[in-house]
């Protein structure tokens, strides 16, 4: 309806365009800290999610890795099964008892290969998932970084319709804690 001359406006809205249009450096200098913690903390949102992403591709990496162990220890025990086999057969009569020793032997050959396979990939495994913890932790900073950011910045605009100067204190500090958090993130602390 504004089209037609008609226009209605919040109390807020009209403070926020008065003060828009005013030669207020209060208001002015609360306008810039807000512009630069948004900047800011659309930064911190950017490196909380792409730690999260991080998080998530070692974490599949993990999975991929048990995946492969679990599928080298199904045939260790495979191997196992035919060489229980073969030491059975031994005891047949008339069995042939060199070619069942010769089958024992190499099976027991390779489910020692087999079995060092398995374990390299549970450490790889092993070694992803720690890799994931620590994206996820870092990823869990980023995001109470932009948090206190935004908490920041909703105190900036409570502060430009009170005028309170200890509100703009305020929400600088609770900026400072969010800038705090993010460089805890960025050491990996």
């Amino acid at each position: 309806m504004s089209g037609h001359g008609f226009h209605v406006h919040g109390p807020h809205d009209h403070e926020l365009e008065h003060a828009a249009h005013s030669n207020d450096d209060f208001a002015s200098r609360i306008a810039v800290m807000t512009a630069i913690m948004a900047t800011v903390g659309a930064l911190f949102g950017y490196q909380g999610g792409a730690t999260q992403n991080d998080a998530a591709m070692f974490k599949n990496n993990a999975a991929i890795k048990k995946t492969e162990a679990s599928n080298q220890w199904n045939f260790y025990q495979s191997k196992s099964s035919k060489q229980n086999l073969a030491e059975l057969a031994m005891i047949l009569p008339g069995a042939d008892i060199e070619k069942y020793k010769s089958d024992v032997s190499r099976y027991k050959s390779e489910k020692e290969e087999i079995k060092k396979k398995a374990e390299v990939l549970e450490a790889e495994a092993t070694s992803w998932e720690h890799e994931s913890e620590a994206a996820l932790h870092q990823h869990h900073r980023w995001a109470q970084a932009m948090t206190a950011v935004q908490i920041a910045i909703s105190l900036a605009a409570i502060t430009l319709l009170t005028k309170k100067k200890w509100l703009q204190y305020t929400s600088y500090g609770v900026a400072g804690i969010g800038v705090a958090l993010a460089g805890l993130a960025w050491l990996h602390i």
